[in-house]
């Protein structure tokens, strides 16, 4: 368990979002329930949102709904769409400059997407502006308990309507656990 606690600095979420996506593969996302049940997964699939970015929510500037986004890196940036999914994000860049990673995607049974572990894990927006620092919070970062040898593969975002060019997603090549979307794309490409 000590392991486990080994959590990532503030400075590691202060540097470049599309640094900090690619960075994030292999981390471990973890959980307290209530019953004080912990869960992990390795985080296997992200995708980068900044504020030049027009299909980042940081994009108009600060808001009511997007301002964690230009807070202290390492927080928990939540927001809800389709009137029905959470989505979890971990707030990079230095304060006031809006960035976030979007996780998409954990080395787990059934966390192929980003409604999907909030659902699953019960992460909503009580969670954010949260400290994804702090083991001692009932969400957090952990550092991978063991050096992990994998290939990060490079793709466009998924789910959005501009900036669809950018490759700015990175996920564990040829993980399973890929989100829903990405692999019905896939498919249609074959």
């Amino acid at each position: 368990m000590k392991e486990l606690l080994q959590t990532y600095s503030e400075a590691f979420f202060a540097r470049a979002t599309l640094k900090v996506a690619r960075d994030l593969l292999g981390a471990n996302l973890n959980r307290r329930l209530g019953s004080g049940e912990v869960l992990t997964a390795i985080i296997c699939e992200v995708e980068a949102y900044r504020e030049d970015d027009p299909a980042s929510h940081s994009y108009k500037g600060e808001t009511e709904r997007c301002r964690v986004m230009f807070g202290p890196p390492g927080r928990a940036y939540v927001y809800f769409i389709y009137g029905m999914y959470y989505c979890l994000n971990v707030v990079t860049e230095a304060a006031g400059t809006g960035g976030a990673v979007l996780i998409r995607g954990l080395l787990a049974e059934g966390l192929n997407g980003p409604g999907k572990i909030c659902r699953q894990w019960q992460i909503d927006k009580n969670f954010n502006g949260v400290n994804l620092l702090d083991p001692a919070s009932d969400l957090w970062l952990s550092k991978p308990q063991q050096a992990l040898n994998h290939v990060v593969e490079v793709t466009p975002r998924i789910g959005i309507s501009k900036a669809t060019e950018k490759l700015w997603r990175f996920c564990i090549k040829q993980d399973e656990s890929e989100s829903v979307v990405y692999r019905q794309r896939k498919k249609s490409l074959r």
